[in-house]
């Protein structure tokens, strides 16, 4: 069961079936599905994405996704699952344009980053981001994101692999 969790400003919580009118708008953001999967989809393939987070995600435990609140108001998203492309955990996040920033993002990825780390008990996490998406970019590099690869896509664009090793203890 994906567990609360929460940063200084914000509330990592599981989505409810009252969320989709608010996820169906972020993910129908080109501004933010740009930079996510395979791009921007259309209303009913969202819709239906959501409607797989509770038949499918929630309901057979297969990874840890929430609805990112602030103040009460979904303002983004977040997941860490296992994917082949990296061979190990992914964080993915998406915020929306109107708290882009004021470093809630970092807010975003460094709490599913501890979770990974404390919680699932991981050594790294990874991130694959767009080439072209310089905000996320340098955004993982300052919390500790190394580039480690790139991967050239089917459409001719690159997409970086980063990842964050857990710290030593002692």
């Amino acid at each position: 069961m994906t567990p609360v969790l929460r940063t200084e400003r914000l509330l990592l919580d599981p989505y409810t079936p009252e969320d989709e009118g608010d996820f169906v708008a972020l993910f129908q953001d080109t501004r933010v599905s740009r930079w996510m999967g395979d791009g921007p989809t259309g209303e009913a393939e969202d819709r239906a994405l959501f409607g797989r987070v509770f038949t499918k995600v929630y309901a057979e435990n297969l990874f840890d996704v929430w609805a990112v609140r602030r103040e009460g108001r979904l303002v983004g998203h977040a997941e860490i699952k296992w994917t082949a492309g990296v061979d190990g955990y992914e964080i993915i996040y998406a915020l929306a344009p109107a708290a882009w920033g004021a470093g809630l993002g970092t807010e975003i990825a460094e709490a599913v980053v501890a979770y990974g780390f404390g919680t699932l008990g991981l050594t790294e996490v990874h991130a694959t981001v767009a080439a072209a998406n310089a905000a996320s970019l340098l955004l993982l590099e300052r919390i500790g994101f190394v580039h480690v690869r790139d991967v050239r896509e089917g459409d001719g664009s690159t997409t970086r692999v980063l990842t964050r090793r857990k710290a030593p203890v002692g």
